[in-house]
């Protein structure tokens, strides 16, 4: 951040924001070199992303244990309907009932994981970075260089990681359901035909799909969340400009009105890039059952 002594300038405040807290295998402090660096971890997306996903799994064991058969109360109602919302669209793309026994349950715990990551975005943009940076500077160390981002969806890696793993599952199915021979033929003989001129190109189209739909799947959630991050630090920038001169009320009041109006919109975008997330994650394994 700036020097000691010296409000930081926009630029400084978004760029201290948007650095993660890495380090190296050795657990040491080190700075991502590149866009692809697998000698990084992004230790506070690893934290915040295994935290929120155990919280989500203890939500929905909870809602299990406390089901009844009779009237239910206003949590398990919300549950239930949760449930019936993602088994229903499980049930529209994925005829398999064997296969929807599993992959059901993943969709549900895909969308409460992805949503109370996002979620993270509705927090004050200060509040937990502050906190690091008061404990940072109570341990003897420098607070301008404690980096901190807390919602894991906005982390590319996070993201890439989740598609990832949909990748592996759509490779698991389409060996499952197919068989290794069943697949092996479809991937040299889909989409252009089976001769074996147009083995190389449909080997080809079959590999260009499966990267596309998983970088696309990922960068997809990213690309809103971090889009909607970077805006709440241009409203806090309106309100730190103000408090910092005392003058230019319209930045108050532009700060007071745009953070409102954005934090409402927000919740939408929260909701629904979880529940795309979840839909693609669907999609893409219904497609793995369906033979060309």
């Amino acid at each position: 951040m700036a020097a000691e002594g010296h409000a930081p300038t926009a630029g400084e405040y978004i760029t201290h924001h948007l650095q993660h807290w890495q380090k190296n295998f050795a657990l040491v402090d080190q700075k991502q070199q590149g866009i692809v660096d697998f000698s990084v971890f992004n230790l506070d997306s690893l934290i915040y992303s295994v935290v929120l996903g155990s919280i989500a799994l203890f939500f929905l064991w909870r809602a299990a244990r406390k089901a009844t058969s009779g009237v239910p109360g206003r949590f398990q109602a919300a549950v239930e309907m949760l449930v019936e919302l993602v088994d229903n669209q499980a049930k529209g793309v994925i005829h398999n009932e064997k296969s929807r026994k599993v992959v059901g349950p993943v969709a549900l715990t895909v969308f409460v994981w992805i949503f109370f990551m996002n979620a993270m975005d509705m927090l004050p943009v200060d509040w937990l970075p502050k906190l690091w940076g008061n404990y940072v500077a109570a341990t003897g160390h420098d607070p301008h260089h404690a980096y901190m981002r807390v919602v894991p969806t906005a982390d590319l890696s996070t993201t890439l990681s989740m598609s990832t793993f949909v990748l592996l599952l759509c490779l698991f199915y389409n060996v499952k359901i197919k068989g290794l021979g069943g697949w092996g033929h479809e991937l040299i003989s889909a989409p252009f035909g089976a001769h074996p001129v147009l083995w190389p190109f449909n080997f080809a189209m079959q590999m260009i799909e499966f990267l596309a739909k998983t970088v696309s799947h990922g960068m997809r959630l990213f690309g809103n969340m971090f889009a909607g991050e970077l805006v709440f630090m241009l409203i806090a920038l309106m309100g730190g400009g103000w408090a910092l001169t005392g003058t230019g009320i319209g930045l108050a009041i532009g700060h007071i009105v745009a953070g409102t109006v954005w934090t409402l919109f927000h919740i939408l975008v929260i909701v629904l890039q979880a529940f795309i997330f979840m839909m693609l994650t669907l999609i893409y394994i219904g497609q793995a059952h369906d033979a060309h």
